[in-house]
């Protein structure tokens, strides 16, 4: 069983379920920009209405406290709130933030706030973006705002959502907004531009907050899972899942170099030598900056990878079995990342953690008895959590566990087609549908997972730690 003041809940970002409003003062995001035209990697689709949450809100509120939702991670819009990316404040933005804020806590959820999740301002990309040395007091001034606004009625937040991912897919391989493939010295400029953003964030969080609040920061990346339970296959997960690799195609889907300077103050060796061709001018002030105290980690764990010990005592990968179970978007599942995941990062780095974000995308539609079922994603989440109540039960702090996602929604470069959401999101009427899932997910927070399949012997029970063939 979880602790008992374990936080159940779901998780969201601005730009994929808010919608737009001639009146809302909202300045142009990146992604706006990404998506016109041809609207490249997005399927044709844009999020210009996507869920309308901003109007539908209190309804969305009303329907997690029907589903006995107790948390909610969301994000603010950078490009909302100040529409240049800094300078003149929208009001408009900061009067619907606060009433969404009131609108939780009225409906007994307790609100989560992240200050990045990839809603760029166009404005600032036109003037160099994450490449401009001023890049980091712009994030300050926002985070300054933020805090002003909103840490009456906000106790947590986070930062910065997958930097690995914005930094990566969006300047790396090109593949997210803006769309660009920059060179290795200006992606590695980015990436330490975007901890130190962080660094800043946290300090300006910190000294504007109204009330005392807690502040972490939400990377991801794909988990090495050990092929056994040998010590040695163990180590070798262990040590790939830290490693660092200098390819063409992301060299930034990696945990240590966007978590190491965070959590630990200083880029990992092995990085400093095999990127320093490419790297910018890294000072002490620098480190000091980016190695803000933090209360909590949080960690975006979806799937992963199998690693043996080698014949020669060298990490080995070993080939998923045919006909793999994957989810609509082609992800593998594999509840073991969970485990394996949670279990790494707690060793490495010693900070109580938070699974900020979890979930399967589902071919989901609605059924002729006008109900959606979703037996996979239920499956799943049920083998997912288990393995992570399994870390749990062996002494990792694991605060709390935010679904992604509530509602189906503009899912980046899918568009539209990949429903992760426990509620159904009809696009063209707006129409709301909880799924089976979602009720599932209302059993699991009320009886604080009493009902998964680890605490019910009577079900089959799933190994966690499963030989990979």
């Amino acid at each position: 069983m979880f602790r008992d003041d374990f936080v159940w809940g779901v998780a969201s970002s601005s730009y994929q379920i808010e919608g737009t409003d001639p009146k809302d003062g909202r300045g142009i995001c990146v992604w706006d920009t990404f998506t016109e035209g041809d609207a490249a990697g997005t399927r044709g689709q844009n999020a210009q209405v996507t869920c309308d949450h901003m109007h539908r809100y209190k309804e969305d509120f009303a329907l997690m406290k029907e589903l006995g939702i107790k948390a909610y991670r969301f994000s603010v819009s950078w490009p909302r709130i100040l529409p240049q990316g800094r300078g003149e404040v929208n009001m408009e933005a900061i009067r619907m933030y606060r009433d969404m804020i009131c609108e939780m806590k009225k409906n007994g959820i307790t609100p989560y706030l992240t200050l990045f999740h990839w809603e760029f301002p166009q404005a600032l990309e036109d003037i160099g973006g994450w490449t401009n040395p001023d890049i980091v007091e712009y994030f300050g001034e926002y985070a300054r705002v933020v805090a002003e606004n909103f840490s009456d009625l906000v106790e947590y937040f986070f930062t910065i959502n997958e930097p690995q991912c914005f930094v990566g897919l969006a300047y790396v391989t090109g593949v997210h907004a803006p769309g660009k493939k920059l060179s290795k010295k200006e992606t590695f400029l980015i990436a330490h531009n975007v901890l130190k953003a962080h660094g800043k964030a946290t300090i300006m969080l910190r000294k504007y907050a109204k009330q005392p609040i807690q502040v972490g920061y939400a990377p991801t990346c794909t988990v090495a899972i050990p092929a056994t339970n040998s010590e040695a296959d163990i180590e070798a997960a262990r040590k790939v899942y830290f490693s660092l690799s200098d390819t063409a195609d992301n060299w930034a889907w990696n945990v240590s170099w966007f978590s190491d300077p965070v959590l630990l103050g200083e880029y990992p060796a092995e990085g400093l030598e095999l990127f320093k061709e490419y790297l910018p001018e890294i000072t002490k002030e620098d480190m000091e900056l980016i190695h803000q105290p933090l209360d909590f980690m949080g960690q975006n764990i979806y799937n992963g990878y199998y690693i043996k010990a080698g014949a020669n005592g060298e990490p080995e990968g070993v080939p998923m079995k045919d006909g793999y179970a994957e989810n609509s978007v082609g992800w593998p599942v594999m509840e073991e990342c969970l485990y394996w995941g949670v279990k790494f990062a707690y060793e490495r780095y010693g900070l109580p953690i938070f699974i900020t974000e979890n979930g399967m995308a589902c071919h989901d539609r609605v059924a002729v008895d006008g109900k959606v079922h979703d037996p996979n994603r239920t499956d799943f989440l049920d083998r997912y959590i288990s393995a992570l109540q399994q870390a749990a039960d062996e002494g990792m702090d694991i605060r709390g566990y935010f679904l992604w996602t509530f509602l189906d929604n503009f899912e980046w470069d899918h568009g539209y087609h990949g429903r992760f959401g426990i509620v159904y999101v009809d696009f063209e009427t707006l129409e709301r549908t909880p799924k089976d899932s979602a009720y599932w997910y209302k059993e699991v927070i009320a009886s604080n997972g009493a009902n998964l399949h680890i605490n019910n012997r009577k079900l089959r029970e799933i190994p966690v730690l499963s030989k990979c063939l």
